[in-house]
């Protein structure tokens, strides 16, 4: 899974990816520092593993990973080749989703590129840099489709929805904010839009709102903006995040706790990227290992075996499978589990929830 960090030059980009990855990606008090963009593979945090680990003894323990994109901050222009800007919307291209850093905060002492803080002016600059490019892409498919229609009429649908995005984006509306069918958007989907990408915006908060219950104007704005797309919004500070990203483990939970944060902005934009592109983790334990696997919602227990290895799901027989809840109750005993019924045996139908402890069987 692969997010991109986007925004303006020093809206705290490069500080919060710094912050979650640990990655020491450069960070200057001056417009386009980053050009190439930073990767940063960071593990999800759960604490299931922690507890399966304990309890099997297991040599080994792997989480599942985001990778994290830290591309270089846009400026107006980008989608005509200002600041390198046709480099920067390729590598957007390259992520499942956005993570839009939006600045949330004053200080006199960091320079903004347009010289205020306007959260609603940053969205939309970021956002028609993406519209431009979308428009420039949907542009060539309509005149290829208008051509192949003279042979192909049942191409008029495709042609339909084609135009109305176009005139939909010419309002300055991003691609996911227009109301479509399932199949429009599946269709939409392998257009390959960037405007069409989902999207989390991080309201970037100074260090003494961090901790606040309420939103500060400049958030409330960005949540009212979201809410028009249906996208998530997280507050974070990205210099607590990047304090915070020094401390050890038991150091953090004290020091978010002194602050009155309840949970870190790493923990907060995992949640928001899951929900975001409704994924799921199942869980295969054991002494030799405990691991985490990712699949999308839905995934039947074929596919879930398929992320461990493609013989698994081309030999697929059967899943035995516990939720991991009813596993701690039994202490991890699988016989004891399997004499309280708790253990299934579940075909290839079967669709995995969170949190299901699988083990699979299959020919070789």
């Amino acid at each position: 899974m692969k997010l991109g960090i986007v925004g303006l030059p020093n809206v705290g980009k490069s500080t919060l990816f710094n912050a979650i990855t640990k990655a020491g990606a450069e960070s200057a008090n001056y417009p386009l520092c980053t050009i190439e963009p930073n990767v940063g593979v960071v593990a999800v945090p759960d604490e299931r593993l922690k507890v399966l680990t304990e309890m099997y003894n297991a040599k080994k323990t792997v989480p599942t990973a985001i990778e994290f994109y830290d591309i270089a901050g846009l400026v107006k222009g980008a989608s005509k080749g200002e600041g390198l800007g046709n480099k920067f919307l390729g590598h957007i291209r390259e992520v499942a989703a956005i993570v839009h850093v939006v600045r949330c905060f004053e200080d006199p002492n960091v320079v903004h590129v347009d010289g205020k803080i306007d959260p609603l002016n940053d969205i939309e600059t970021i956002n028609m840099e993406l519209i431009l490019s979308d428009m420039e892409v949907l542009e060539r498919r309509i005149q290829k489709t208008t051509k192949n229609l003279k042979g192909d009429k049942s191409l008029q649908s495709e042609l339909d929805i084609l135009k109305r995005l176009a005139d939909f984006l010419a309002e300055g509306k991003s691609a996911r904010a227009m109301d479509m069918t399932d199949d429009e958007a599946e269709f939409v989907k392998s257009l390959d839009l960037l405007s069409f990408k989902p999207i989390i915006y991080a309201a970037n908060v100074s260090e003494d709102e961090a901790g606040s219950k309420e939103d500060n104007e400049f958030v409330k704005q960005v949540r009212e903006f979201a809410a028009t797309e249906d996208s998530d919004v997280i507050v974070v500070c990205a210099k607590i995040e990047e304090e915070i990203s020094q401390l050890e483990d038991d150091e953090k939970e004290m020091f978010l706790e002194e602050l009155g944060i309840e949970e870190s902005g790493l923990d907060k934009l995992v949640k928001a990227s899951y929900h975001l592109l409704d994924l799921i983790s199942f869980l295969t334990a054991g002494e030799p290992e405990v691991r985490a696997w990712t699949i999308k919602r839905g995934t039947k227990a074929p596919g879930a075996a398929g992320k461990i290895h493609t013989d698994f799901e081309r030999g697929f027989i059967r899943a035995e499978t516990i939720a991991y809840d009813k596993l701690i109750e039994c202490g991890g005993n699988l016989a004891t589990a399997k004499e309280k019924g708790l253990v299934r045996s579940e075909g290839k139908e079967y669709i995995v929830k969170d949190g299901d402890v699988m083990h699979f069987l299959f020919n070789v």
